[in-house]
């Protein structure tokens, strides 16, 4: 996996002390995703570093890394990422002529481009974000991976460009200053994850399936990949005997490790047909029992209480699943106390370099991940089947589709997780603010500008226009706040997250199969429902969806309206201009379980504020 960074400066020399020592400082920021070995290599011109987190190749391995002929260096890399068909691609590379000194996918991306040339995209499999430098060319490229698994940020200067895994690497460069302007405040906050938008003011992500080339001359990007408009062809029994195989493969690819693996399990369809296709995968390989790990929290289970969003609770279903399958199977159970530890919040909030008022949410994910560390290095996780296959709710509720904005929007109004100025989740924030800021002005440009890249077949009726409209902006869109959750929490602890219905075969696959199809059943993710019931228990296959948990202890709530009273006590708090300060402190003192989500969002802005010293230039 890893972390990488660098620095492209063609006006400097980049290989004085305080120049290695800048690339040091950068990075180090990104030991939490590399805890195995640091490395960096510099050129007049180019400087990068790597963090290293070994999964394959654990000796030979070893970054940044180059290849060497006649005695000169014609390429080098720092990557991130892992390659699923390295070893088809290596053994090509082989007849090719292509000479290996190591067992590693990283060896396998360089002669890849020394193969191809830029076309060497088209032939990987796999989440990866990494730099190309080519000293013959003076030119470097960033790569990352189709569905932007795998994060990576630049910030164009003058004379190149910073770059790193995350927005932390670049900040520890002296030359940038976390500065967030109007735009960066509304990205932050509107919930529609703008492409290539990375809050900070000068800082860009590079979009999935992009390939940013650098040279003396300037900066262009290009896409190397997105989704298409295609026939299909296969009638139902053939797309779920389709939908399987693929699935075998994609698991059985992402199994290969060189250390201790696991499954996220939650007892949902998604997470429960990966952790079964791996059971059945490691058994076939001699390498079972297969390991899968479960977040609760203390007392959830017993005094479960239904909502709109959740009808069950996880547990009994991740046991009927690991019971079912021979899983050795662990849950994490978590306590308020442990979700409010000011070192488990701070932690939580460096992973992601941004308040997205997500609490305690964010948190859990983040001590499950810290858990799970202690006795695996690797985990599969059934995330983005749901964008892929249909499953939310708003998939199937007529008044979301119909709306003229992102259905995730118009559901998540009603339950207070966004919303306008009157109300959800940015409530307690100043009228004044929010009307410099206008979200539903933002919402609804970026609502358009992603309307406009919907690829559409000729002659489909209108309802299979809007649903493929849906499914787009889901997978472009959508899918990138939870990737981007999970790996940030992952590999704040060193930890691996794949995700196999993210593979581009896949998601190619089933975007473009009718929603007719995706819902012959009459029932959400029809197609992966049946494509794995056979190696499910009944209960779990039938099982409605459920969202990621979340705590119901009221002394949770008690405890994140304590710290909004400390925080309105402090003149100094730098939220304080940001807030209405009336609403806050009715929202601190009547105890309304509809405040949490608000108060997370003040609590998050405000540790931000602080931790990061934030310059906001509204």
């Amino acid at each position: 996996m890893c972390g990488i960074t660098g620095w492209i400066s063609y006006d400097n020399d980049l290989t004085g002390a305080t120049e290695r020592d800048t690339l040091d400082a950068m990075t180090a920021t990104m030991a939490c995703r590399g805890p195995d070995a640091a490395g960096r290599w510099t050129d007049t011109h180019a400087a990068l570093g790597h963090r290293r987190l070994a999964v394959i190749d654990i000796e030979g391995g070893k970054q940044p890394m180059s290849v060497e002929r006649d005695g000169h260096t014609v390429l080098v890399t720092t990557y991130s990422g892992e390659i699923y068909n390295y070893r088809e691609l290596r053994a090509e590379l082989i007849d090719r002529g292509h000479a290996f000194r190591t067992s590693s996918d990283t060896e396998v991306a360089l002669h890849a481009y020394l193969e191809w040339g830029e076309g060497f995209t088209h032939h990987l499999n796999g989440m990866y974000a990494f730099a190309l430098w080519d000293p013959r060319e003076q030119q470097l490229l960033l790569v990352r991976d189709r569905m932007g698994i795998k994060p990576l940020y630049y910030y164009p200067t003058p004379d190149g460009v910073l770059f790193g895994s995350e927005p932390k690497a670049i900040l520890a460069h002296p030359a940038v200053r976390p500065a967030v302007d109007a735009d960066g405040l509304a990205e932050l906050l509107a919930f529609t994850k703008t492409p290539g938008h990375a809050v900070y003011k000068g800082m860009y992500e590079l979009r999935p399936g992009h390939v940013l080339r650098v040279r003396r001359q300037g900066l262009t990007e290009h896409r190397y990949w997105a989704l298409e408009a295609r026939d299909h062809t296969d009638d139902t029994s053939s797309t779920v005997h389709r939908v399987r195989e693929l699935l075998d493969d994609i698991v059985a690819r992402q199994l290969i490790a060189d250390v201790p693996l696991c499954t996220l399990l939650s007892g949902g369809l998604d997470s429960s047909a990966i952790t079964a296709l791996a059971a059945r995968g490691l058994k076939d390989a001699g390498r079972g029992p297969v390991r899968s790990f479960a977040v609760d929290f203390v007392g959830q289970t017993e005094h479960f209480k239904a909502d709109a969003l959740r009808a069950t609770p996880d547990s009994p279903y991740a046991h009927a699943l690991a019971e079912h399958v021979g899983a050795d199977h662990q849950d994490i159970v978590l306590d308020t106390a442990a979700l409010m530890n000011p070192t488990h919040r701070r932690a939580t909030l460096t992973a992601r370099d941004l308040p997205f008022g997500s609490g305690e949410s964010d948190t859990s994910l983040y001590l499950l991940f810290k858990a799970i560390r202690d006795r695996s290095t690797v985990a599969l996780s059934g995330e983005s089947a749901d964008e892929v296959f249909g499953g939310y709710s708003w998939f199937h509720d007529p008044r979301a589709v119909a709306a003229d904005t992102f259905p995730w929007l118009s559901v998540f109004r009603d339950f207070g997780f966004t919303g306008s100025p009157t109300g959800g989740r940015e409530a307690l924030l100043h009228p004044g603010l929010l009307t410099k800021l206008d979200l539903d002005g933002y919402q609804a440009a970026r609502y358009r500008e992603a309307l406009s890249e919907v690829p559409y077949r000729e002659g489909d009726p209108a309802t299979e226009r809007r649903m493929r409209e849906i499914c787009y902006l889901h997978l472009t869109r959508f899918v990138q706040f939870l990737l981007d959750r999970k790996d940030r929490a992952s590999m704040a602890v060193g930890l691996e997250v794949r995700v196999p219905f993210c593979d581009h075969r896949l998601v190619e696959y089933v975007f473009n199969t009718p929603w007719s199809l995706k819902t012959f059943d009459g029932r959400e993710k029809s197609l992966l429902r049946a494509a794995t019931r056979d190696v499910l228990p009944e209960s779990v296959a039938q099982r409605v969806k459920s969202p990621y948990p979340s705590t119901q202890d009221p002394r949770y709530s008690d405890a994140v309206r304590a710290e909004l009273r400390e925080l309105l006590a402090d003149p100094d708090a730098p939220v304080r201009p940001l807030l209405d300060t009336d609403a806050a402190r009715r929202a601190a003192d009547e105890g309304s379980e509809d405040a949490r989500q608000p108060i997370e969002v003040v609590l998050g802005l405000d540790a931000w504020l602080r931790q990061y010293d934030v310059d906001l230039t509204l």
